[in-house]
């Protein structure tokens, strides 16, 4: 029996095997790197909101007691 390639595994439905392993391959390391990419957003530190902010600063001392009212009212406007 004469083959085309170097052996039985290309003969028949064995390149099909192949092409499995493959996809299962590159489908496993795209998983993790989608899967890696999307927990580093929720290991990250926590975004602090513009009220966190104006009350740091007034604790701070950076601003006066007005305009920590002022900003909370313009804050809360928003």
């Amino acid at each position: 029996m004469n083959h085309l390639y170097w052996n039985d595994w290309y003969a028949g439905w064995g390149w099909f095997l192949w092409f499995g392993v493959w996809f299962l391959l590159i489908s496993s390391v795209g998983h993790w790197g989608y899967s890696y990419r999307s927990s580093r957003r929720y290991l990250a530190e926590p975004r602090k909101e513009a009220l966190d902010i104006l009350n740091e600063r007034y604790a701070r001392g950076e601003i006066t007691r007005e305009d920590h009212s002022r900003m909370k009212l313009d804050i809360a406007a928003k």
